[in-house]
């Protein structure tokens, strides 16, 4: 909207973050879980992500993506795309997810396959919820720092009431990358998306 600023997450930084935790891990066959469109940045989240793959030389073929079909906030928007992977017969040692709450359904899926996270696949989510340090495993994930957003965006405001200053469309604020237990290199001999 014109002279509304935005304050919104560096989705490239992101992206940046969690390619390159795997890629520094040794991880080469990574699958991707597209967001739907319905959801504000899953476009913006998926064009970065799809940028950063080419730069780190990354190949991101059809069998390695899966979409979310679900409308739901719930893990099962992650377990039904996830089983397609593995079904599929992919060949992948780590999965980039489109949020949190789909990265515990991915867990799950993974889990019912046989496959072990983190030693079989890595997951990363996004976002970094309340629920993401307790899951089992703990979540490695990217932080989307709420409180600090809003404080910004509130400085803004106050200051265009005051007309104390201007400010551009957008104010990006920077991600972190919270590592905990869901990712580790990959092994030799480790199954890949199907159990052996």
């Amino acid at each position: 909207i014109e002279g509304v600023t935005n304050v919104v997450l560096d989705q490239r930084r992101a992206a940046e973050l969690a390619l390159r935790h795997l890629v520094q891990l040794g991880h080469r066959k990574i699958a991707f879980m597209r967001g739907e469109s319905h959801s504000s940045d899953a476009d913006e989240r998926w064009e970065c992500q799809m940028t950063v793959a080419r730069e780190l030389k990354l190949e991101v073929p059809a069998e390695l993506t899966v979409q979310i079909q679900l409308w739901a906030s719930t893990p099962e928007m992650g377990f039904g795309p996830v089983n397609e992977l593995v079904n599929r017969g992919a060949d992948f040692t780590a999965l980039v997810c489109y949020n949190d709450v789909s990265a515990f359904g991915a867990i799950r899926a993974l889990v019912d396959h046989g496959l072990r996270v983190p030693e079989d696949v890595s997951v990363v989510g996004f976002d970094d919820i309340q629920g993401a340090a307790y899951h089992n495993p703990s979540l490695t994930t990217i932080r989307q720092p709420l409180q600090q957003m809003g404080v910004v965006a509130a400085r803004i405001l106050l200051q265009r009431i005051r007309g104390q200053a201007t400010f551009p469309d957008a104010v990006p604020i920077l991600p972190e990358l919270v590592i905990r237990e869901s990712t580790c290199p990959p092994g030799p001999g480790r199954a890949r998306g199907k159990r052996n």
